[in-house]
């Protein structure tokens, strides 16, 4: 029989890397009230990079960058479930 993939173990390392992701989201998000704070209409559309200091614009584009990590991630994970299934299902059935 194949390996269980929802283990103790498994399911604490999931639980603590939402913890990480969510902390993450929270420190970028923090950052971004700089922008909404201190928000010049003579600099530029709302949320263009025009109107924007080099560290919110760090910050604009590493949460772009995260959300991108997160939908890889989450990708990963289902596909090694699916994967996972499907190996025992076939097993079971040999």
């Amino acid at each position: 029989m194949g390996k269980k993939i929802f283990t103790l173990k498994n399911i604490a390392l999931g639980i603590g890397f939402v913890l990480v992701d969510l902390a993450i989201y929270v420190v970028l998000g923090l950052l971004l009230m700089d922008y909404d704070d201190f928000y010049d209409e003579s600099e530029g559309a709302y949320w263009s990079l025009e109107s924007m200091t080099t560290s919110q614009k760090t910050t604009y584009i590493g949460l772009n960058i995260w959300h991108v990590i997160n939908v890889i991630i989450i990708g990963y994970v289902i596909y090694r479930i699916v994967r996972s299934w499907k190996n025992n299902v076939l097993q079971q059935n040999l």
